[in-house]
């Protein structure tokens, strides 16, 4: 990674290699961001501008020392915490092993981040926060850890940005689904029946993509909409008000 970009605007995304958070990185590499990329493999992508850093985000301590690697490199005003793993099981199923790596890899990731990057959003008097929640934290069953730890996103925004307010950094959330990418398609089988029964009962009528999402997240980290914090936008073609089966 290169110190020089310290000047520049810089943006880390995690899960930036793949979906939602590739279309992201893209998007914020378009507008002229430095880019860090926490996922476990490196982004597909080639630019000047784009940094991987490889990490498991459901193990803290390795966490914790990519994300000091980084702060210590660059001088972080965005951060898009998209990352996201389902782990689905009825009530009887469900594994608090898997409860605890959502809750390390949904919140706890988060938490490491934004303590990382807020000196330097304190310094500048600017900063943007955007956590990738979900539909599904409305409720959705085979979710137990993913709704709940989804749901407490929205509650750890809200409060950071009403703590953080003052100091010119925003807080917000986009909650997407459902959306055509790859875990969507380890629930749901690709170009079956149930997808297409599905795309049929969401009120506009088709899945979404990744690009519906990276277009919500550009909104809240755009350096205007400093009005605009403790939020939650759905992205879900209406289903956040109505019912949805998958």
């Amino acid at each position: 990674m290169n110190a020089s970009a310290t000047s520049s605007r810089v943006a880390v995304v995690t899960g930036g290699s793949a979906g939602i958070g590739l279309s992201i990185c893209e998007h914020l590499l378009a507008d002229g961001y430095e880019v860090v990329s926490l996922a476990r493999r490196p982004s597909p992508l080639e630019h000047a501008r784009l940094h991987n850093v490889e990490v498991d985000l459901t193990d803290r301590a390795a966490t914790q020392q990519a994300v000091a690697e980084v702060t210590s490199r660059f001088e972080v005003t965005t951060v898009v915490h998209n990352a996201g793993v389902i782990r689905p099981a009825l009530l009887p199923e469900v594994k608090l092993d898997d409860l605890d790596a959502l809750v390390d890899l949904h919140l706890g990731c988060a938490i490491q981040l934004v303590q990382a990057a807020l000196p330097a959003m304190r310094s500048r008097g600017f900063g943007r926060v955007v956590l990738l929640s979900s539909r599904a934290a409305l409720g959705l069953p085979t979710r137990t850890a993913y709704s709940a730890t989804k749901a407490g996103m929205l509650g750890m925004a809200r409060t950071w940005a009403l703590e953080l307010a003052p100091q010119g950094i925003t807080v917000n959330v986009v909650a997407p689904g459902p959306i055509r990418t790859d875990m969507f398609y380890d629930v749901v089988e690709k170009d079956s029946d149930r997808e297409r029964q599905l795309a049929a009962s969401i009120p506009v009528r088709r899945l979404g993509l990744a690009e519906d999402v990276a277009r919500a997240v550009d909104f809240f980290i755009h350096p205007g909409n400093g009005f605009v914090t403790g939020q939650v936008l759905y992205v879900c073609g209406g289903t956040s008000v109505g019912s949805l089966a998958l």
